[in-house]
């Protein structure tokens, strides 16, 4: 195997080291297995699966607080079904391991950051909670239309 394979052609590098694996789970003995590399790999696979998984999160909380901020936009009805697509998304992506590493209350800080400064309409949002109302099942498994109202009840009453 060139030395410089991974860098030159990863994909390349991948067939080789897969066909290396497969070989020494035969029991044969290779030589050319990289090591580094392959680890490297495997842990990148696994932060690309949490990666996506809170990356669906994140956008089930941006369409979320947009819904409760702006309930009557026209634009309403695509947030929500946008909502639901990230909502069933996130779950395929979701694996329990995964649990103990997302951290919802820095996703929704994000998503309100996110949204700070947005308009719709020519209308700022109505109030929005500061912290995260939701627990990750929640997110995961509750129907819109109950984080909606989660979302509703922890938020403070505009004032007039």
């Amino acid at each position: 195997m060139p030395n410089d394979l991974y860098d030159r052609d990863a994909f390349a590098w991948s067939e080789y080291q897969a066909d290396l694996l497969r070989r020494l789970a035969r029991g044969e003995r290779v030589n050319d297995l990289d090591w580094e590399h392959v680890v490297e790999e495997i842990e990148d696979v696994g932060l690309s699966e949490l990666n996506a998984a809170q990356s669906f999160l994140h956008q089930m909380l941006v369409h979320l607080l947009k819904v409760c901020g702006w309930p009557d936009s026209p634009s309403a009805g695509h947030w929500r079904g946008n909502l639901v697509a990230f909502q069933k998304d996130a779950a395929r992506r979701f694996a329990p391991s995964m649990r103990q590493r997302i951290d919802l209350a820095r996703l929704y800080s994000d998503a309100l950051e996110q949204l700070e400064p947005v308009q719709y309409d020519g209308t700022a949002p109505l109030p929005w909670p500061v912290e995260c109302p939701f627990t990750l099942d929640q997110l995961l498994h509750d129907k819109r239309a109950a984080l909606e109202e989660c979302l509703r009840a922890a938020a403070p009453k505009p004032t007039a």
